[in-house]
């Protein structure tokens, strides 16, 4: 007879069906009893497990009864007499404890806890928590060993977890330790946990968050710091140096026969920065720099690219720009220089072959500027660049082939032996070449191994006669190709000329539709065991060199395979912008080299289909912050359009415009001959805040945009914009929370971060902290889930500005220094300038202006893009002028704050002209100018719309002022400060009047 305790009592027959047994005074007697079956219990230990500290009168007797019918349940259930026993000790129960399931449990959690191997260990501790069907003893007796089972069970929990994490099962893992995080929220360990997992499923921006509110919790609740443990997680995602993890190197398939080659290689990497793994198609070097490969590692493959620096960009988890800021993308090459200034990583190029100018050029640069960076590539050719080391890749010695083939034979023939004298044949008849071994193996599913070796010879000799100029080793992996290709079955070559169209693989799904080949599911999966494609995490994939071949013997399916990758973006296209958005970007991301090789034949065969796709694809290129990536597609576009738009395709065209790199076409006239409602109506926020649109008719295309739910909470974005800018920020709080209700219920993550991050900024204008931190938080984490690091750590900022404003001065110092750490890992020189302005403005209120000014030095250098770093610039040439004028350099301050507020109105930005015009006002005050300064204080009040509360600065200047001047006086020249009409404000400050206006 089995027990189970853990979860509702019961007794169960043999065949699983339970015992009744009765109320919950059973129930709890006999739970006490299995806690320690086979051991005996004392009468007054039972009595304080059933009773507590208070036992009724008479308590003994009533446990003598209740033995009694205990006994006669289980005897009535099957159970055999005298499974309870009574001494003179006490009572027992006669069973072996591991018929009890907590005995169970405590068994495979300890045999969990010794085992080495991740996966065992996992299992293990799977099978022990299976066991549990709720809370241990039902709520029925002993309340303290029902908590200390509890705990147990977290703990079992917690190491389970601990073995997923360590086999990489990050993602999966995310959603199960947010609700144990929620249900503990003070367990140190589980939040760490969590945090591990974000990071490990790319979502660093989003861990860091959980770090930040777990160590405030912490300090609010139990006045502690943070565990070593959550600490090391925290430190360990700061140091990842990346907004997310790097490409992992691919896992191999099968088991690595030993090359002489490994250690040349590994000697290489000790000495050199670049070295190049050199040789033929199928020699063998991936393999190779696989297994070399340690350390920090980011693995790229270039075969189906041929832009070098964007792949290399994409493998890093890196993008362009983020998804909430406007602004022009910097160079992909500057991007990555930026990102691995001070990263020590490996830097593995697959393939370089067909691309090899364009690596060469980007090692170069990359290598000149990152002192801590090395790269492994691998190339038919070298790279041909100063200080690169060559390790030539050959042929198999004898040995080593013979144990590569017979490895894979046994994989393909278990249990049949080949004979060593024709494995030896086959073997140099291949010439020891890697790739040309394992395609014969595969032979031997369907071949004797005789037979293998005899066709090859005749084979062999029939391609001697070929052409003599190749080398070697290329005629011989051009021969086995062949030849495997000629023992495929009719459907099975017809299919495998087809799918060489996939770039980067396919699913079954795709390769149905552009193979149309019946019964494509069967074919695949011979194709899968001649080992021509391979198969893995559900997507099919040939490797390049046999791609090629079948490339040259299939149908041209490119068009077949656009239209299917145009359906699919479209498809997916809506779905970017709702509660599917995660989903629709991790789909057309795992067809990027797809979608990217439809747009290549569109744009040079079939120019309305590259249109449509470019178009498709926009808002995933926004989302996914690689808008660059259209630029040479859509140049192509445009070329073969000429000024003209397709017809129905204007739309379309001017997302081509945008996009394309330079262009005599103007944008105006065609954006003037649409007609609404837009079917891509993102089309307005990329037309606004492009550098070539011209004439800002806003009102004219927001008028075009659609009546959906999208367009309409898009539609209160732009104006609340507008209002802000104009300084009527109440209008704009309506607007913005109008579209906030609108995203979220539609799930989009990038409006509701959008509009949250705005919202936020009002409440803290108003000095509504904790409604400042909530909004700032839920934009932070949204920023997380949708990847976007550069835009978490441009919100770290500004949440630490609320912060620092509000008096927190080392919380926010903590947002800073992360935001720092994730602009240096994502490579974003403004963010990172932000950063270091703000932890320049926590020195200058501390009093140390000497750190103050080498901040602001520091984040100036970086600030330095006319476009994107106009409000960077404001905010740190006016913490500049203020630390100026604290030192007493009155000058100095005046031209740092009209520098400031030169900028401001380059920009039209009122409140960054509000913040340089308080500055002025600080300056005047300071030369006891008094009645000017209140009304320069009054002037940025009227520019921004509102006063910020809770400015020290301000504060400062305005109690000095009021004191000497009086409160009447002061009231009077801020009032007509603030009536004055921001135009006329604007017009004057445009002239540098800003000491006029008394």
């Amino acid at each position: 007879m089995q027990f189970a305790i853990l979860g509702p009592v019961e007794a169960r027959r043999p065949d699983g069906t339970s015992v009744p047994l009765g109320g919950p005074q059973l129930r709890g007697l006999l739970a006490l009893l299995a806690l320690d079956a086979g051991r005996v219990i004392s009468a007054e230990r039972l009595i304080d497990g059933l009773h507590g500290d208070h036992p009724p009168d008479g308590a003994a007797e009533a446990l003598q009864s209740q033995v009694s019918r205990l006994r006669r349940r289980l005897r009535d259930g099957g159970a055999p007499d005298g499974l309870v026993e009574f001494t003179p000790a006490g009572y027992r129960l006669a069973v072996d404890p591991q018929e009890v399931d907590v005995h169970r449990f405590e068994r495979l959690t300890a045999e969990a806890r010794t085992t080495p191997d991740p996966a065992a260990k996992r299992e293990l501790f799977a099978e022990a928590l299976a066991l549990w069907r709720g809370p241990a003893l039902d709520g029925l007796a002993d309340p303290p060993r029902a908590a200390r089972l509890a705990e147990l069970r977290l703990a079992a929990t917690e190491d389970r977890v601990e073995a997923d994490l360590v086999l990489g099962h990050h993602e999966r893992l995310v959603a199960e330790l947010r609700e144990l995080a929620g249900e503990h929220p003070l367990r140190e360990r589980l939040t760490a946990q969590l945090i591990r997992a974000l990071h490990g499923s790319g979502r660093s921006a989003e861990a860091l968050s959980v770090f930040a509110e777990i160590r405030e919790r912490l300090a609010d609740e139990l006045g502690a710091d943070p565990s070593a443990e959550l600490a090391d997680a925290h430190v360990a995602v700061l140091r990842a140096a990346g907004p997310a993890p790097a490409r992992r190197v691919p896992v191999p398939l099968t088991g690595f026969v030993g090359r002489s080659e490994l250690d040349d290689l590994k000697a290489a990497l000790d000495d050199a920065r670049l070295v190049t793994l050199t040789g033929p198609g199928g020699a063998g070097k991936t393999r190779l720099a696989i297994e070399a490969a340690a350390g920090e590692v980011c693995f790229v493959e270039l075969a189906t690219t041929t832009d070098v620096p964007r792949a290399v960009l994409a493998a890093l988890g890196l993008r362009e720009q983020g998804v909430l800021a406007p602004g022009v993308a910097e160079e992909p090459a500057d991007r990555l220089a930026a990102a691995l200034a001070d990263r020590p990583l490996l830097l593995v190029l697959d393939n370089c072959e067909h691309v090899v100018a364009a690596a060469a050029r980007l090692v170069r640069r990359l290598l000149g500027a990152c002192p801590g960076l090395r790269v492994l590539a691998t190339s038919r050719e070298p790279l041909a660049l100063t200080g690169e080391k060559l390790v030539p890749v050959g042929a198999l010695p004898a040995s080593a082939a013979a144990r590569l083939f017979t490895d894979r034979a046994a994989a393909v023939a278990p249990g049949s032996v080949p004979d060593p004298g024709a494995v030896n044949r086959i073997c140099a008849a291949l010439d020891g070449l890697p790739l040309a071994i394992e395609l014969a193996a595969a032979r031997l599913r369907s071949l004797p191994v005789d037979d293998v070796a005899a066709r090859l010879g005749d084979r062999f000799r029939l391609l001697s006669r070929g052409d003599r100029t190749a080398e070697l080793r290329h005629r011989t992996l051009r021969g086995v190709v062949e030849w495997s290709w000629d023992l495929l079955e009719p459907d099975e070559q017809r299919l495998a000329g087809r799918f060489a169209v996939f770039a980067g693989g396919a699913r079954l799904d795709a390769v149905e539709h552009v193979g149309a080949e019946p019964d494509a599911d069967g074919v695949l999966t011979g194709l899968v065991e001649k080992s021509f494609v391979e198969f893995a995490g559900g997507r099919y994939r040939m490797l390049e060199t046999i791609r090629a071949f079948c490339a040259e013997h299939g149908d041209d399916r490119r068009a077949a395979h656009a239209k299917y990758f145009l359906g699919l973006a479209r498809a997916a296209e809506p779905n970017l912008r709702g509660a599917d958005q995660l989903t629709a970007l991790a789909e057309l991301t795992a067809e990027h080299a797809n979608l990217h090789a439809a747009l290549r034949w569109g744009a040079s065969e079939e120019p309305e289909t590259a249109v449509r796709l470019i178009a498709a694809l926009t808002w995933y290129w926004w989302l996914r912050g690689l808008r660059s990536e259209a630029t040479p597609f859509a140049d192509a576009v445009v070329a073969a359009f000429g000024a003209e738009p397709p017809a129905g395709l204007a739309e379309e065209y001017v997302l081509c415009l945008i996009h394309a790199s330079d262009t005599d076409v103007d944008i105006e006239p065609i954006l003037h001959g649409l007609e609404g409602p837009l079917r891509h109506p993102y089309l307005f926020l990329l037309w606004a805040f492009s550098p070539r649109t011209k004439v800002r008719d806003g009102e004219r295309l927001a008028a075009l945009v659609g009546d959906d739910a999208w367009s309409r909470a898009f539609t209160r974005i732009g104006d609340g914009l507008g209002a802000q800018y104009r300084g009527r920020i109440a209008e704009a709080e309506t607007h913005f929370s109008a579209a906030l209700e609108g995203f979220r219920a539609l799930g989009d993550r990038w409006g509701e971060a959008s509009a949250l991050e705005k919202l936020a900024e009002f409440a803290d204008w108003r000095g509504d902290h904790a409604r400042f931190r909530e909004l700032m938080d839920e934009s932070v984490r949204l920023a997380g889930e949708l990847g976007s690091v550069e835009d978490a750590a441009d919100l770290l900022c500004r949440r630490a500005d609320g912060v620092l404003r509000a008096g927190d001065a080392e919380t926010a110092r903590a947002d800073y220094e992360t935001a720092a750490d994730l602009a240096r890992a994502a490579g974003t020189p403004l963010t990172l300038a932000r950063a270091r302005g703000g932890l320049g403005e926590i020195a200058r209120r501390a009093g140390d202006l000497a750190a103050a000014r080498r901040w602001y030095t520091a984040a100036l250098g970086l600030a330095v893009d006319p476009v994107t770093g106009g409000e960077t610039r404001i905010r740190l040439h006016t913490g500049f002028g203020w630390t100026a004028a604290a030192e007493g350099n009155l000058d100095e301050a005046t031209d740092l704050h009209q520098e400031a507020l030169a900028t401001a109105l380059e920009h039209t930005n009122l409140p960054g002209a509000a913040q340089a015009v308080e500055g002025l006002a600080g300056v005047l005050a300071a030369k006891t100018e008094d009645e000017r300064a209140a009304f320069l204080l009054g002037v940025a009040v009227g520019l921004r719309g509102t006063p910020v509360t809770g400015d020290a600065d301000v504060v400062s200047v305005t109690d000095r002022v009021r004191l000497r001047i009086g409160a009447e006086a002061y009231a009077q020249a801020f009032e007509r400060g603030r009536e004055m009409p921001p135009e006329q404000a604007l017009g004057e400050f445009g002239q540098r009047r800003f000491a006029l206006g008394s």
